[in-house]
């Protein structure tokens, strides 16, 4: 395959060297070097940069001052160099790559960018294996939003509960949001009380909050336990709860067709999940622990078992604790799936259970699927229960 290096300084105003391949075509850019081969038919990426590292990898399929790049997948530089293939990119004629921070718009630390994309709602795998509320499959559309890095922890629930009853706020319970160290992830709070914990952050860091009382939007939701309806909330401003759609996307970490973050299968070197055994082996084939019940690591007779935020590596989106440790809270009522396709959907308007995502370290290796939808009363509460936030970008 031929090549040409190109001085491509003047588009798009971006700083690096462009080479150009007959498919796919790469950037480099001010925090990563990016080069480009094609391998075994598809596009692959050797990205080298700062271990750590968040990258954004895009594309467009032709160079034009008006051209759009598409968001195909943040990254997390484990390793450099680091080798990523374009799964996406059969049938394409050509394509531009570029590789491009996340860090912008002045988000918070502990916070990452999950680009505006489309993927596949749902359980890709076995459609036996799943419950029937995670199908049909369909196309969901997201646009861009930053999300902790985190579920909450019990050190920034603290900080911002502490300031919340402080300046007006009222949550169900006095020792609402509990935590076995500061590190641990925040459990035990109603889902009204997420809601409201996201409101006063927003106000403590001197951002518009999301909810509101009513749809005039005028007193912001401080206080009782309201059902708030869709056009209650600045979906525009402020911290808030994760959409069950944003929040599967992100899970994903910009992979399609995976039973969890990481791949197909689970064991405690991934998540802090009780690994069930049934007849001397374990209940599911995708569950390879080779032993059963709770991980002795955080087993430590201290209700309730959980880890410490960060203990396990991150998805491809540099998330952690997408699968086990705690449930988390999403904004959503439970009710059937469409299989139209979708643009940032916000589920039912009414129901009687809201969403919770991801697993916990009490439940079993199907909770921790990334399709799965568990639900409860948003008026319960118990130590497997938490939550993280998400942020609109430009703010």
């Amino acid at each position: 395959m031929k090549t040409k290096l190109l001085n491509s300084s003047h588009l798009l105003r971006l700083i690096g060297a462009l080479l150009l391949l007959t498919n796919p075509c790469a950037r480099a850019q001010t925090n990563f070097g990016l080069n480009v081969q094609m391998i075994g038919g598809q596009p692959g990426l050797t990205i080298t940069g700062t271990v750590g590292l968040v990258c954004e990898i895009q594309y467009a399929s032709e160079l034009a001052p008006t051209n759009t790049w598409l968001s195909l997948t943040n990254l997390t530089l484990t390793s450099s160099p680091y080798l990523w293939f374009d799964l996406t990119s059969a049938g394409a004629a050509q394509r531009f790559y570029r590789a491009v921070t996340t860090v912008s718009n002045g988000a918070p630390a502990n916070m990452v960018l999950i680009p505006a994309g489309t993927f596949t709602m749902g359980n890709a795998m076995d459609p036996g294996e799943g419950f029937l509320n995670e199908l049909p499959l369909h196309s969901v559309s997201v646009s861009a939003f930053y999300m902790d890095k985190y579920n909450v922890t019990k050190a920034l629930w603290d900080e911002v509960y502490n300031w919340a009853t402080n300046h007006g706020y009222s949550f169900d319970y006095s020792n609402s949001g509990q935590g076995k160290a500061a590190n641990h992830p925040a459990q035990t709070m109603t889902w009204y009380d997420a809601v409201k914990w996201c409101n006063a952050r927003s106000e403590k860091e001197g951002r518009t909050p999301a909810y509101y009382v009513s749809s005039a939007q005028t007193a912001a939701y401080r206080s009782g336990t309201n059902d708030l309806e869709a056009d209650f909330v600045k979906w525009s401003s402020g911290y808030r709860l994760p959409t069950a759609a944003e929040w599967e996307k992100a899970a994903r970490g910009g992979a399609s067709g995976q039973r969890f973050p990481w791949g197909n299968t689970i064991s405690w070197s991934q998540a802090n999940y009780y690994s069930y055994w049934s007849g001397g082996r374990t209940y599911y084939p995708y569950d390879v622990n080779p032993t059963p019940g709770l991980p002795p690591t955080f087993n430590d007779g201290v209700y309730p078992y959980t880890s410490p935020v960060g203990y396990f590596a991150p998805n491809g989106y540099g998330l952690y604790d997408m699968a086990g440790n705690v449930w988390q809270w999403v904004w959503d009522w439970l009710g059937a799936y469409s299989a139209d396709a979708q643009s940032d959907p916000r589920g039912p308007a009414t129901g009687s259970y809201r969403v919770i995502r991801g697993g916990s370290w009490d439940g079993h290796a199907f909770g921790c699927r990334t399709s799965y939808r568990n639900y409860d009363n948003p008026a319960d509460r118990n130590g497997s229960f938490g939550f993280r936030s998400v942020l609109p970008p430009g703010q």
